[in-house]
């Protein structure tokens, strides 16, 4: 078994998160709540070991793939080995290298099950299961709403998934740190582009749940000159004129012109209704949503509506948002004070 640690890259499965947060807006705050659009890095843990992949391992006696044959699916959470909880992927790759059968605890679909591994031997006479695992992820995103009294956030519009499994990553712990942006990779038709940074040094925040509807959590170092925002029910949204707020390069945050199409009022999902870009600007640096716009605000009369989720492959200038209530409707206990 070897460890593959992955990023998401925000709105595709991909190999690199680079999302942008988009902050809940809350009437029930005092005060209303920030816009934001500055940059940042979220790191965190998950809750066991998660399988990202399977294979077979080619071995003298033919090729099999022991984790597969005790019943392990991509997606599975490994909670335990042996009775021991498991804390990173080093743990279980340790415990698999020593050859010998193994019992493990692992949930799927939200039910815990067992089952025995027997790993085997590869070409090389290293002892292994099979499987492709890992245990964090990291990225790159972008504030766009907070709570100035207690910087609580939400964010994304999407969850955070495996890139392999598709799977939700289960949080235990996360950070948000301050980041750089460096650069562009424009979108073409077929091939998405996506926003690149790095990670500073200093801890500005916490993350403490990641949904389908949007990560969440709680940032000890705000921005500032942030001003108060309205928010707009599914109801009132409109087909036509909005703005994009988002972060191309350092201290760069602008409003980019795009419209809102095929409204769908019953969606509880992160697919609400299409956005096309058609802010010649935006088009030109970036050839339309790149992965990093994820949780963008979507701005229409001066009320954010909600917030960009995913690009459309094959045409880059457009792409999905989801509704601010959708969001609304997963914050956390505290958020709303």
């Amino acid at each position: 078994m070897r460890t593959k640690r992955f990023i998401h890259k925000g709105g595709l499965a991909a190999a690199a998160i680079a999302v942008t947060l988009m902050l809940t807006v809350t009437v029930f705050a005092d005060g209303g709540l920030c816009a934001g659009g500055m940059p940042f890095g979220v790191r965190f843990r998950t809750d066991g070991v998660i399988v990202a992949g399977l294979e077979d391992i080619a071995a003298e006696n033919g090729d099999a793939c022991p984790a597969r044959d005790a019943g392990i699916e991509p997606g599975d959470l490994i909670l335990s080995a042996d009775g021991q909880r498991l804390s990173s992927a080093e743990e279980l790759v340790k415990l698999i290298s020593g050859g010998g059968e193994i019992k493990l605890t692992y949930r799927r679909g939200g039910e815990e099950h067992t089952c025995r591994v027997v790993p085997m031997k590869d070409k090389k006479g290293a002892f292994r299961a099979g499987m492709w695992v890992r245990d964090s992820a990291a990225g790159i995103g972008t504030v766009t709403f907070y709570d100035p009294e207690t910087g609580r956030f939400a964010g994304l519009g999407h969850g955070i998934c495996d890139s392999d499994s598709g799977e939700l990553i289960p949080l235990v712990t996360g950070s948000v740190t301050d980041v750089s942006l460096f650069g562009i990779e424009r979108g073409v038709a077929g091939t998405p582009g996506e926003l690149k940074g790095y990670f500073g040094t200093k801890v500005i925040g916490t993350i403490d749940k990641n949904s389908a509807t949007g990560i969440y959590g709680t940032l000890t170092k705000l921005p500032d000159g942030g001003e108060p925002i309205e928010i707009a029910r599914k109801s009132e949204i409109r087909a036509g004129d909005v703005v994009i707020r988002c972060t191309l390069a350092n201290g760069d945050m602008r409003d980019y012109k795009a419209k809102i199409s095929e409204i769908d009022r019953r969606s509880r999902d992160n697919k609400s209704f299409i956005i096309t870009v058609t802010d010649p600007a935006l088009i030109e640096r970036t050839g339309g949503i790149v992965q990093g716009m994820s949780g963008s605000p979507i701005i229409q009369d001066g009320r954010l509506v909600g917030a960009v989720t995913h690009v459309m492959i094959n045409d880059p200038t457009r792409g999905y948002g989801i509704f601010i209530e959708n969001m609304l409707e997963n914050i956390p206990a505290g958020l709303a004070a």
